[in-house]
């Protein structure tokens, strides 16, 4: 089957590749001529682990192709996915709607013949019908079926997610498109993924609540892990006892500095304004969002706390700055506000991370750039953990000790044991566990 993938962002430029690793030849669109001259010479725009091999492979078997020429793409294509970016909007927290419908401009124009134009951005509930609108406005002749198809990949696993899928879900009624959508996602039939056919604007729908969902559980375990320590208790005990409990689950109670990256907070501040919008308050999803934003405000005065109060003129060393491991993404990462706060107060701020270093470049100044965790703590009053990178789970602890002006380690991922960090002689401030200093 022939593919266009309509922009080589995060999602576009992964489900590009794995679509074209099933066998379908894709072409992948995008109007910036810098980032498609670099794809042609085989450089990522991100970092995706096992994406450049993927990449090259299927570019190498002439399935994947990449091109800034939208219409012969779409002309070609018995599919074309919309996967183009929605950030919020400034002043409301909605998502800007305006890359997805000037990209529909320009695929209206172009179709020929029956094309199921499938919206893979993260959309609002009823973007579906005001993309069909816009295409029949355009094009009132298109023989055009709008799907909706929303993207559950996580960074740092996007390949194994999309190959081995928890749910596809699609959302139409239009028997010919359930067709297409059943032929597109037809390898992972063998993988046995369920394939989920719902009404377009549930399907919409299921993506917001997805995340405002996963983004509840870890605000509410960051808020218990405040109580644990208030009440002598250990967060990740309490995770354990109650993750265990199957109509829980485990994943996305671990505490930490809060939630950052390219979904919880866009799509969070999004579903409270679709609430507004249908007159539904949505108190919960804005609880999670407000207790979100004052806990990274709170983690910089841990790591002041933990030099008792004394940071101006102190060196910081923070180990991580993207949102999570395995990505180069900085978007709301806790790493910012900790650094501004910082900053700030008189702080020098040091920080080391394996990929993200580039991108922190783009939204933070001032800030002392190292080639590796060990001459980031070189000379550092206080180190800190933002990001729980494998290569800081190993540290050689001693080595860290002789490194640093004084044994401090503020550790926001709650990584290391504390009677590890006990017996190496540190003063080790963690979260939701009763610390090492006496």
């Amino acid at each position: 089957m022939r593919v266009a993938m309509i922009g080589t962002g995060y999602v576009g430029l992964v489900t590009g590749a794995c679509l074209a690793d099933f066998g379908h030849v894709v072409t992948c669109v995008d109007k910036d001529p810098a980032k498609i001259e670099g794809l042609l010479a085989g450089r990522m725009p991100i970092y995706e682990p096992g994406l450049e091999d993927l990449v090259a492979r299927n570019v190498r078997e002439k399935r994947l192709s990449f091109t800034t020429e939208l219409a012969p793409a779409v002309r070609d294509a018995a599919v074309v996915f919309l996967a183009v970016g929605t950030p919020s909007r400034r002043g409301d927290g909605h998502a800007d709607l305006s890359y997805v419908y000037g990209a529909v401009r320009e695929i209206a124009a172009a179709v020929e013949g029956f094309t199921v134009v499938v919206t893979k951005s993260t959309v609002p509930v009823g973007t579906g019908d005001e993309v069909e609108r816009l295409i029949r406005e355009v094009r009132p002749d298109a023989d055009v079926s709008v799907v909706s198809n929303p993207e559950f990949l996580r960074e740092g696993a996007a390949i194994e997610d999309f190959k081995r899928p928890d749910r596809i879900v699609v959302g139409t009624e239009d028997e010919r498109a359930k067709e297409a959508m059943g032929e597109v996602y037809r390898p992972l039939h063998l993988n046995q993924g369920p394939l989920l056919f719902t009404a377009r604007r549930t399907s919409e729908l299921i993506k917001y609540a997805a995340n405002a969902f996963l983004a509840t559980k870890v605000t509410f375990i960051n808020e218990i892990a405040d109580l644990c320590e208030k009440a002598g208790a250990n967060v990740q005990e309490v995770a354990r006892g109650i993750g265990l409990d199957n109509r829980i689950g485990s994943k996305f109670l671990h505490a930490g500095p809060g939630f950052g990256g390219s979904c919880f907070p866009k799509d969070t501040l999004a579903l409270l304004r679709t609430g507004q919008e249908h007159g539904v308050p949505l108190r919960i999803v804005e609880a999670v969002v407000g207790v979100n934003d004052a806990r990274k405000a709170a983690m910089a005065r841990r790591v002041i706390a933990a030099l008792d109060g004394n940071i101006a003129g102190k060196t910081v060393a923070l180990l991580g700055l993207a949102f999570k491991p395995n990505t180069d993404d900085m978007r709301d990462s806790p790493s910012i506000p900790i650094v501004l706060a910082l900053q700030d107060k008189g702080a020098r701020v040091r920080a080391y991370d394996p990929q993200a270093m580039e991108e922190a470049h783009k939204t933070l100044s001032g800030v002392d750039y190292r080639s590796s965790a060990y001459d980031c703590l070189d000379g550092a009053d206080v180190a800190v953990i933002v990001t729980e990178w494998d290569e800081f789970r190993a540290l050689d602890l001693e080595r860290v000790k002789s490194l640093l002006t004084q044994p401090v380690i503020v550790d926001l991922r709650n990584i290391y044991r504390l009677d590890d960090m006990k017996r190496h002689g540190f003063r080790y401030e963690s979260i939701g566990r009763e610390g090492t200093t006496p």
